[in-house]
């Protein structure tokens, strides 16, 4: 007897399922990835209720989902359908990115677009929109032009996740605020987002439900990875994923505004921001995914060389330190963030330290610098008196602006805006178009912007539509007039970057600062290694690394960076983000009177790449990337580990035949330790070849950092 194919037996296996879920409609289709590996199926249940569920390899990792929509006023968009048609596609083409990753990303998928109708006398549509990559999965609905529906108040967007198992996930609450959390690591049916309510540290922080955000990752007992996320996130509310931890399932929770009385308000035809599944059967493959970029459209805004990739410095980690403040009277510090009791009058913004640091940058490759708290408005940033605090072309009596920006030009230091608003929007929109001009009369193409404390007006969240509109319209002016925005306290990247590619950069995460001055001890040594798998997946990170003096207790003695100082610069190469901050302070960078000799390998890293291969990586334990940077053609390449030593063992198979490189290898000595001993380091210099291997021992929180210069 012969053996059956086995993909006539995946379709035995569909068309059983079919038959069972659909039962009078018999109606169903699928699509599958270029390489055969992943299989949507989709189908209507005996009441006409869309449902959908995932194979990969013959296996299900995503069991029978339904989909459904809840309005204002309106019935439930639910049930009752049939399909009118569908259509199916293939794309396989390959567009360049101006900075990133790498150049050339190949977006290759086949497509399915099921046409509903409801089976009522209003004869509602909506159309389901599938792409299926080898690396996972967009679906989106899409709510065509009709006639009996105009504009609809979406009270819930009801986007089923039902797992095949008990799955390792790591997580941050579905903050409808802030994505400045640690990560759990869990079970999904041990998640509890409630229990992070309230943390003392955030300045703003909502919990409504046992949700996470996204992206949210997971590994099964197969070990099989999947990452769920959202791409495209236009004029609609950030998702997050309420948990059923009995069922092992999870659904859409939209980010709500108590204003609108609801979650989303749309005028059709409309379309949503993609759901994604990532799937990997190598963590390190979720990292080297572009999927959701692929899910954007292309650059709409045009070419964009006034923004330059670069490594920056400036007056900012001295604030949270607590050795400045940010206003001139010298009433708001990290100390009065944390404590409430008022300082005295240390301000770091002045015109004598703004030339300090442009000297430290000019002096050692840097292009960059960023000043905060250089404008009027600081004395009240924090205050429950916020609406139109802030001047964003006023400066303070003792920051002379147009000396401090001769002098950079001078240098051939590049001025970086700052505009904190405060999360007051509506004191920034008004003053966004002469902010604008008043910086490109300036010669200044890059703002990185703030949003901390709770938004005003009242009712309405970081996260939700009419916030979301408020970050999009801050990109698209941006745009007009040439500037470059780095977003801090922001909606979470979902891949716009390619359709506006003036988004260069965010925070969303829990950044360096928290290391300064949180009370729960700072980021543990498993930070980044988790980082890296989850929120690293979405886009670039504005993580600020760099720091020398790791325990500051000149400063704070019950603060310190939890890593070693080689784990500080891996940072350069494991987080990406085109522009990356040596955040400390110069004199921390200077060591018996010159340039501390580890600042070598922030002065020589590349920050925009040609090409990108992680070389190794578990979620929350250690990973190791190497980059390719642009038209040098050096490679450089950074490992990290969590509070566990180990010794990784690398290859170089990655380099070009035939060349001989000069690797410049910076690590942990042999008495490193993140919290006993964490700037111990050494320096070696070897010549490697793509033959050549390696293994290089990490400290607990340690790290390495190499420069393979082409010889």
């Amino acid at each position: 007897m012969k053996k059956i194919n086995s993909h006539l037996l995946l379709l035995l296996i569909l068309a059983t399922f079919i038959l069972s879920a659909c039962s009078t409609s018999e109606k169903s289709t699928s699509v599958t990835s270029p390489d055969k590996n992943i299989t949507v199926e989709f189908a209507l249940s005996k009441t006409g209720e869309p449902i959908y569920f995932v194979i990969h390899k013959n296996k299900t990792v995503i069991d029978t989902s339904s989909i459904s929509f809840d309005f204002k006023n309106l019935p439930s968009l639910k049930k009752n359908f049939k399909i009118v048609k569908t259509t199916t596609g293939s794309i396989d083409e390959t567009w360049q990115m101006p900075w990133g990753e790498q150049i050339n990303v190949r977006n290759n998928y086949n497509e399915l677009v099921v046409f509903l109708e409801e089976q009522t006398k209003d004869k509602r549509q909506l159309n389901i929109h599938f792409k299926v990559y080898n690396d996972g999965l967009g679906f989106r609905y899409e709510f065509p032009e009709q006639a009996n529906l105009k504009e609809v108040l979406i009270t819930d967007e009801n986007t089923e996740f039902n797992l095949t198992g008990d799955h390792k996930v790591w997580w941050i609450p579905g903050d409808w605020d802030i994505y400045e959390h640690l990560y759990n690591k869990t079970k999904i049916s041990k998640i509890d987002a409630l229990s992070k309510r309230n943390h003392e540290n955030l300045s703003a922080t909502y919990i409504p439900e046992n949700a996470v955000n996204t992206p949210v990752t997971m590994k099964t007992d197969d070990g099989l990875y999947l990452s769920f996320h959202e791409a495209d996130l236009t004029n609609y509310s950030g998702m997050t994923l309420k948990v059923d931890t009995e069922n092992l399932s999870m659904t859409s929770e939209l980010v709500g505004s108590e204003r609108l009385g609801g979650k989303a308000k749309v005028t059709l035809p409309f379309t949503t921001p993609w759901r994604t599944i990532q799937i990997a059967e190598k963590a390190g493959d979720l990292i080297e995914s572009k999927m959701t970029l692929n899910l954007n459209d292309p650059n709409e805004i045009g070419d964009v060389s006034y923004f330059t990739p670069m490594k920056y410095v400036g007056i900012w980690w001295e604030m949270h330190i607590g050795k400045s403040t940010w206003d001139l009277e010298g009433s708001q510090d990290m100390n009065t963030f944390t404590t409430g009791k008022v300082g005295t009058s240390r301000h770091g913004a002045n015109t004598k330290n703004a030339k300090k640091y442009i000297d430290f940058a000019s002096q050692n490759g840097i292009k960059g610098l960023l000043v905060e708290g250089w404008n009027t408005g600081w004395d009240k940033w924090i205050s429950n008196d916020r609406e139109g605090v802030f001047d964003f072309m006023t400066p303070y009596a003792d920051y002379n602006f147009e000396e401090v920006m001769a002098y950079a030009k001078e240098k051939g230091v590049e001025v970086i805006m700052h505009h904190e608003t405060s999360a007051a929007p509506l004191t920034y929109e008004k003053q966004m178009d002469v902010a604008y001009d008043f910086m490109k009369a300036n010669n200044i193409n890059s703002v990185k912007t703030g949003y901390v404390g709770k938004i005003i007006p009242k009712g309405e969240y970081h996260h939700g539509q009419w916030m979301v509109n408020h970050y999009h319209k801050v990109l698209v002016e941006a745009a007009k007039k040439k500037i470059a925005v780095n977003a801090h306290e922001p909606i979470k990247a979902t891949g716009k970057r390619r359709t506006y590619p003036n988004a260069i950069a965010r925070e969303g995460l829990r950044g360096q600062e928290f290391n300064a001055w949180a009370t729960d001890g700072g980021n543990p040594p498993n930070h980044i290694p988790t980082v890296a798998f989850t929120r690293m997946l979405s886009g670039p990170i504005d993580f600020t690394p760099g720091v020398f003096n790791i325990k500051f207790n000149e400063f704070k003695k019950e603060n310190q960076v939890n890593t070693t100082l080689a784990h500080q610069l891996a940072l350069y190469v494991v987080i990406y983000s085109p522009i990356q901050m040596a955040c400390d302070l110069p004199e921390h960078y200077m060591a018996n009177g010159k340039v501390h000799p580890a600042f070598q390998f922030i002065t020589d890293v590349g920050v925009d790449w040609q090409q990108t291969k992680v070389l190794s990586g578990e979620i929350g334990e250690y990973v190791t990337i190497a980059r390719k940077e642009k038209e040098t053609g050096n490679w450089f390449i950074g490992g990290i580990t969590d509070e566990n030593e180990r010794i990784e063992s690398l290859t170089f198979d990655f380099l070009e035949e035939g060349k001989k490189y000069k690797a410049i290898v910076y690590k942990d000595s042999e008495d490193s330790d993140w919290n006993t001993n964490p700037e111990a380091y050494k320096i070696e210099e070897i010549e490697i070849t793509k033959a050549a291997t390696l293994d290089i021992k990490l400290a607990s929180g340690g790290g390495f950092a190499i420069s393979l210069l082409k010889e």
